[in-house]
């Protein structure tokens, strides 16, 4: 399925329903008084955060959600019945927007976690509720305010522990391909990935983590140039990023793998500071088309040049080598971040 990573939509709360002018008429009783009932208050219009949704690409096709209006009261001091509310399903790591202002309402990244976007109007008040001892009947009601209606808009962040970055062709798709089940398209053109993809990596029985493969950036990304600027955003919720380049030796006078580490490194940097300070590790791919002899002389030199002083890794993610592991070392580093988490909210 094609992700859909934004869409706009349109909620509508229910209006508050009307109080109701009504008299109490029995036989025998010839001064029953007033017993008009209130309304019922209009339903709300909830978010809720599910991982049966993984796309936004519904929204597309349905963008308007209502609740319910409040019934109206009725005598006898009925009051009428509070309108259903509404519950919308949206994929967890959904940030959401009002759309004419761009003020952020929320961010949802837990499952079951709800956000009030559109609150219900109050119920209108009957006769009953005016009676006073100088007013014993009152045909004065008040009618239900009106529902909150509101344009949204919703971006879809991808929660992953672990992102991919590099330059399309590095070989990403194929890394993510040969450590979970993930399945992207891998061809020998720029571009094969369109879409994030999310893969599940298991180390062992008890242990895993998530990575994500988001499209090639280029240069100039981060003032929009090809799909870069859509994604890599997508970058933001993970705790580790591997720079995936590719190390086999270019001809014809095309740029070199530093040049193309160096071009990645100043649009992560151009895009957020805070990008730019994540963990980042290198991963040197395509070893395979490197002659065994020469592999460590060639990886030396790139990490050299670049100036290098972080975590390395050496893999050929076709012939899976190298991957076993950066893969172990990675759950590693990400149980650490947890534990140093954990540690850090207990003494709060």
């Amino acid at each position: 399925m094609r992700f859909v990573d934004e869409a706009d939509i349109k909620v509508e709360a229910g209006d508050g329903g009307n109080g109701i002018a009504s008299f109490r008429r029995e036989k025998y009783i010839p001064w029953g008084g007033p017993d008009g009932g209130d309304g019922g208050d209009g339903g709300s219009v909830y978010l809720v955060a599910t991982e049966n949704v993984n796309t936004l690409v519904d929204f597309r096709y349905h963008s308007t959600h209502r609740a319910q209006r409040g019934q109206n009261g009725m005598s006898n001091d009925c009051r009428g019945k509070k309108g259903e509310c509404c519950y919308i399903a949206v994929p967890l790591g959904t940030i959401v927007f009002e759309k004419d202002t761009g003020e952020k309402i929320g961010d949802l990244t837990i499952a079951g976690q709800t956000l009030l976007v559109a609150k219900g109007g109050f119920h209108g008040l009957g006769n009953a509720r005016f009676k006073s001892s100088i007013n014993r009947a009152p045909r004065q009601t008040s009618k239900g305010t009106k529902g909150e209606q509101r344009m949204l808009h919703l971006e879809l962040l991808v929660i992953a522990d672990v992102g991919l970055l590099g330059l399309p062709n590095a070989g990403k798709s194929s890394l993510i391909r040969s450590v979970s089940s993930a399945t992207p398209k891998v061809a020998d053109y720029p571009f094969t990935t369109l879409h994030p993809n999310l893969g599940v990596v298991r180390v062992d029985d008890l242990r895993s983590f998530v990575i994500a493969d988001i499209p090639g950036i280029i240069e100039g990304a981060a003032e929009g140039a090809g799909l870069g600027l859509t994604f890599l955003k997508h970058l933001s919720r993970t705790g580790l990023l591997l720079h995936v380049i590719d190390i086999e030796p270019y001809e014809n006078g095309d740029e070199t793998p530093v040049e193309a580490a160096r071009k990645i490194i100043h649009e992560v940097e151009k895009w957020s500071d805070e990008l730019a300070n994540k963990p980042r590790w290198l991963v040197l791919n395509k070893t395979d088309r490197v002659l065994d002899e020469e592999v460590d002389a060639h990886c030396q030199a790139i990490v050299d040049e670049l100036g290098w002083t972080g975590v390395v890794f050496k893999i050929s993610a076709l012939k899976k080598s190298g991957t076993q592991p950066l893969m172990f070392a990675i759950m590693e580093f990400l149980e650490q971040q947890r534990q140093q988490k954990a540690e850090s909210e207990s003494v709060k």
